[in-house]
C-alpha cells in the first residue's frame, strides 16, 4: 500500500469536514421533503424570504461551514472548538425535522436558539487560531439569526 503524498494529506483532510457537513444537510434535506408546502401554508412576515432562496443560501453556507472546520482543525485548534463544531451541526440537523416534518414550530425555536449560541462559541474558540476560520463562520451566524427571527415570527403568526 503506498503512502499518502504529505502534499496531499492536508488537503484530503477536508474530505471528513465536508462530510460531516453532507450528513447535517442530508438529514436536513430528508425531513424537508414537503418544505415548499409547509412553508406556502404558513403565515409568514413580510421579512419572510421566498422559498427558492434557501437551497442556494445553505449550498453556499455549508460549503464555508465545512471549510471553517477544516481551517480550525488544520490550525491545530484545540479539540473543546471541535466539539462546538459537532455541537452546533447536530443542532443544525436537527431544526429541520422539528420544523418541517414535525411541524413543532416551539421546539424549533429553542433549538434555533441554541444553535445560535453554539455558532458564537464555536466562533469564539476558532478565533483563537484561526481568525479565518472564524470569518468563514459569521455569514452562517448571520442567517442563522435571521432564520431565529423568521422561526419566532411564524410561532407567533402561526
Amino acid at each position: 500500500m503506498t503512502a499518502i503524498p504529505q502534499r496531499l494529506r492536508t488537503p484530503l483532510a477536508l474530505l471528513p469536514f465536508l462530510a460531516a457537513v453532507a450528513v447535517a444537510a442530508l438529514v436536513g434535506g430528508l425531513a424537508a421533503s414537503d418544505a415548499r408546502t409547509v412553508y406556502s401554508g404558513l403565515d409568514l412576515p413580510p421579512f419572510a424570504p421566498p422559498a427558492w432562496l434557501f437551497g442556494p443560501v445553505w449550498t453556499v453556507l455549508y460549503l464555508g461551514i465545512a471549510v471553517s472546520g477544516w481551517l480550525y482543525w488544520k490550525s491545530g485548534g484545540e479539540r473543546r472548538g471541535l466539539v462546538w463544531y459537532a455541537m452546533q451541526l447536530v443542532l443544525n440537523a436537527v431544526w429541520t425535522p422539528l420544523f418541517f416534518a414535525a411541524g413543532a414550530y416551539g421546539l424549533a425555536l429553542a433549538d434555533i436558539i441554541l444553535l445560535d449560541i453554539a455558532i458564537v462559541v464555536t466562533t469564539l474558540h476558532f478565533r483563537r487560531s484561526s481568525p479565518v476560520s472564524a470569518a468563514l463562520l459569521l455569514p452562517y451566524l448571520a442567517w442563522t439569526c435571521y432564520a431565529t427571527a423568521l422561526n419566532i415570527a411564524i410561532v407567533a403568526l402561526n
